[in-house]
Order: structure tokens, then sequence, then C-alpha cells
């Protein structure tokens, strides 16, 4: 007996379909790598036949780019070792110095990160998040307030774990713990049985939803929000801190959070779900939590709710006692991990940093300076301003937002979204009569959806792929997106239009 016929009839190749494959062309590969090519061509005649072309260093960098955007949406090359490469390929060709791109490693907004990392460890390992997602959703036995309960507390976590991944790593386990206390019981009716597994498959989608749509209400929400900071500041616009950004995001995050709730509850649940009474008992969390969820709060918890409220509320009084945000939070660190009183070692706590995320955004980091210092991003923004004939600011910021909400169909990474874009809007700005911190605001609040795929954002692969709980489809996520992205893009529009000028970032 051969191997072939031992395998089942599924695996075994079947030599007909081998060769259609290999008659058949990837044209989902090859087209874009035609259109990679053709704008690479296109950068390099720009350079040589017209005068208004870009330099030397801005062709090479443009190249480099486009190359690297082309590796993160059309290949399974990881992100991190694109990012490298591109960084070490500027420079080999000397559009970028070595000093540049090594001291994005030590730029203060990676120890920022780093250090919000490790408290989160410390403040997840204390038990204080379980015990406040306990006491959430044990307090109502009504679905939708149950639901906004939910997306409250979701919003929230901005505050204690930063970048979106580090938030759904954190937020998993309680998804799998309320979702299993939800689970039918041998005293349910038919009815009541399927109403409770409709709300656990909207539950599976309102978690990710919520952790991308809220990522906007914190500085530290997603690692694009530290790249858009890094490359406004390095352009010479406005430096955006800690406190500036809450008061800027967190109406957004919190509005479209909610509204998201509203949405998934009426595609994904009935009426009558909504007038059924469904408790969840909090034995049956407990029954999952390596931390006790009743009684008074422990030493530990105590603790590290002492903590992480005083580093957010240094953060946000940065320009009272002017200490830097990182330092700040290397305090907290340092506090964290206190041999015989924080509720975590070091050594576990830094081994559970994302340090490939870390390495990519510093990569980044350098490559957005290195399209600002050599021209290569106020060449683009000419010529698609000329393109593009646009003369006023509301079609620009549009387009912006526009196209921002749908890059991530494209380029997955948000981090890498914003390295593209938002060099390019920041120099095509001020063109239009529109400030460059204004629009990369809004660019990177439009980021945030990034919910049409499983691949679009790591929280939506995560949630997709729970284990023991049934979880939502690709159709469901098509179908929520079909409306929860033009909601997204025109209550971004809305705040930039009117709701930050208020708070001091008008157009």
């Amino acid at each position: 007996m051969t191997i072939l016929e031992t395998l089942p009839l599924s695996l075994v190749p079947d030599p007909e379909q081998e060769d259609a494959r290999g008659r058949s062309l990837p044209w989902g590969r090859i087209l874009p790598s035609a259109v990679a090519l053709a704008l690479c061509l296109g950068v390099a005649a720009a350079h040589l036949l017209t005068p208004a072309g870009p330099s030397v260093q801005a062709t090479i960098t443009l190249i480099i780019f486009i190359t690297a955007v082309w590796a993160w949406a059309f290949t399974r090359v990881d992100d991190t070792y694109v990012s490298l490469g591109a960084g070490t390929a500027l420079v080999l060709s000397g559009s970028l110095s070595p000093e540049d791109l090594f001291s994005s490693l030590g730029d203060d907004t990676i120890w920022l990160l780093v250090a919000a990392f490790v408290i989160a460890v410390g403040v997840t390992a204390s038990g204080l998040t379980a015990r406040a997602a306990a006491w959430l959703v044990t307090g109502t036995n009504r679905p939708r307030v149950l639901f906004h309960l939910i997306t409250a507390a979701i919003v929230g976590t901005v505050f204690a774990a930063p970048s979106t991944s580090g938030r759904a790593a954190l937020l998993l386990p309680v998804f799998v713990a309320i979702a299993k206390a939800l689970r039918a019981r041998p005293q349910d009716d038919e009815g009541l049985r399927r109403a409770r597994a409709r709300l656990v498959h909207a539950l599976s989608l309102l978690f990710p939803t919520v952790i991308l749509l809220s990522a906007v209400g914190s500085f530290l929400g997603a690692g694009a929000h530290l790249v858009t900071a890094h490359i406004v500041a390095s352009a010479g616009g406005r430096e955006f801190s800690f406190a500036s950004w809450l008061l800027l995001g967190l109406p957004l995050a919190a509005l479209s959070s909610h509204l998201a709730a509203e949405l998934i509850l009426a595609l994904f649940t009935k009426r009558s779900d909504m007038r059924r009474r469904v408790s969840i008992d909090l034995h049956d969390l407990a029954a999952d939590s390596p931390t006790p969820l009743t009684g008074p709060l422990t030493q530990a918890e105590n603790r590290a709710a002492l903590l992480l409220g005083t580093v957010v509320v240094l953060w946000c009084t940065e320009s009272l006692h002017g200490v830097d945000p990182a330092i700040v939070a290397l305090v907290g660190v340092l506090v964290t991990a206190l041999p015989g009183y924080g509720a975590v070692s070091l050594k576990k706590a830094l081994s559970k940093a994302p340090w490939s995320l870390l390495v990519f955004m510093a990569a980044t980091l350098a490559m957005g300076d290195a399209l600002v210092s050599t021209g290569a991003a106020q060449w683009v923004a000419s010529t698609a301003f000329t393109a593009l004939s646009i003369s006023s600011p509301w079609p620009f910021m549009v387009a912006v937002v526009l196209l921002s909400t749908a890059a991530h169909l494209v380029i997955q990474s948000r981090s890498a979204r914003s390295a593209v874009l938002v060099p390019i809007v920041v120099a095509l700005a001020p063109a239009v009569g529109v400030d460059p911190a204004a629009a990369a605001f809004a660019s990177t609040a439009a980021a945030g959806f990034c919910h049409t795929l499983p691949s679009s954002a790591k929280p939506v692969a995560m949630f997709a792929s729970a284990e023991e709980i049934e979880t939502f489809t690709p159709a469901d996520l098509r179908r929520l997106s079909l409306i929860l992205g033009p909601v997204t893009a025109l209550l971004v529009l809305a705040c930039s239009a009117w709701l930050w000028p208020l708070l001091g970032l008008s157009w």
C-alpha cells in the first residue's frame, strides 16, 4: 500500500486538478506585482524625464517604500521582516543614516509602549481585570444593557493594555468565560436556548469590534498612534500628548463603540431576544478564573488599581509636572515588578512583551522619517494634488477619511497603514488649507475600522479562532462591515468638522 492510498480522498491530489492549476495563472499575485512594478518605473521615469521630478534619494526611497507596501499587502513574509529589510535598504542607499535607523529603537515612544505592556501584565496578573469584568456582566439580566456594559468595559481597557493585540489577548479569556456562562441550561426552553446562542454569536463580534474602534481613545491604544504622532512632530507639526489624544479620541471611541453594539444587536439578534431575561451566574465565571471574583479586593488588586490610576493621572497631567510619559511608565514598571510588592516579576513581564511589534514600529518610524526627510512624501503629495485637482478642505478630508477607512483591505497592519498614509497626508494638507495634525488624526482615527476580513486585524483573527466557542464567520464580518464602514467614516468626518475644532484641533 502506498502513502497516497492511506490518505483520505480529500487529501489525495487529483491529476486533472493539478494540471488545471498548472495551466491557470495566479492573477492575484501577478496583477499587484505588475502594479507595483509600474509604480516603481513611473517614479524612476519622473526623476529622469521631468524637471520637477523627485530627487535621486526621494526616488530610491519611494521605490523601496512601494516594494515594502507590496510585500506587506500581497506576500506572506512577516511584516517585521519586511520593515527591517526596507530600513536596511534605505540605509544602504543613503536615504537614511544608520544613526536614524537605530535611534528609532531608542525613541521614547518605544520605551513608553514597552513599559505600558509590563504594567498591563502586572494589572492582569493581580486579577483586577477579571474581577472588574465579572462585576459588570453580573450587574444586569437585560441583554441590551449587558451588551452596553460590556462595551463600556472594553472601552475602559484602552487605558489598561496598550495596542489592540494586547487588549485582545487580555479580553479573549473574558469572552470565553462569559460565553460559557451564557450557554443553554437543561431547564431552558427551545426559544431561550436559541436566544442564548444568538447572544453568544453577537458577543463574539462585539469584542473585537469594540477593541478596534475604541483604540482611538488612548495615545497607547494602537501602535499607529505613536507612528502618527512621531511623523507629525518630525514634520514640524503639533506634538500630541497623552492628554490631548485622550481629549480628542475618547468621545469618538465611546460613541462609535456603542453605535457598533446597537448595530450588532440589530443585525445578529432578534427583538424577542431583548425582551428575555438572561442572567450570568458569578459562580460560572469563577470556575474559569484563576483569581477570586467575590469578596473584598485582595492586596494585589488594590495595589494594581492604585498603580494604574496613578500612572494614567500622571500621563494626563504632563503639562503640570513636566515628567515625560515614558519616565512615568518606567517608574510604573519598577513598582509593578518591585520584589515583595508587585504582582509579577520583571523577567516574566518582559517575556510577554510583543518584541516583534516593537521592532516593527521602530522600523516604520524610520521609514516615515525617510519619506519626509528626502522629500519623497512632498513630491507624492504635490503630484496627487495636481492630479486630483483638490483645492478645498472638505473634498480633501473626505478623500483622506475614505482612503484610510478602506486601506485595511490592502495593508493589514494598522501601523503600516499610518506609515504609508500619514507622511503623504501631512505633506499635502497645507496646500489645501488644512492643519496637518488634524488631517493625520482623522486618517488614523478612520483607520480604526478594519473589520471586513478575519485577516484585516489581529483581534478579529483571534476571536474568529477562539477555542471551545463557535464564533462569527467571514460572511458575518462582511455583513457588519457593509454598514459599519460608512458609519465609521461619517462619524470621523463629523468629529473632524464639528467636535475636534471645539477641543482645539481645527482644520
